[in-house]
């Protein structure tokens, strides 16, 4: 595994590193895949561009992370049945 496909690269570049640990903790107890979490925080990070914690960042995270990570893995299904479907 490369370093750029990594939880961690992709936690410290959109600037959650600190709240890795809650995401780890939520992606196990959840059961979710490492690609959902990668997407899942890229989600996350668009949100706090636009809507960003105001009061505990901790507690907007862990929200916001879990609504994304359904998300995510609703988008990679839906794009593995759209590629399967077109080939």
């Amino acid at each position: 595994m490369t370093k750029k496909n990594s939880l961690e690269y992709y936690f410290a570049s959109t600037g959650f590193y600190d709240l890795l640990p809650v995401a780890i903790k939520l992606i196990r107890e959840l059961g979710f895949s490492k690609e959902e979490a990668l997407e899942a925080i890229c989600k996350v990070a668009d949100k706090a561009r636009v809507y960003p914690p105001t009061k505990n960042r901790e507690a907007w995270f862990a929200i916001v992370f879990k609504e994304k990570l359904y998300e995510a893995r609703a988008d990679i299904l839906a794009f593995k049945n759209c590629k399967r479907l077109l080939f």
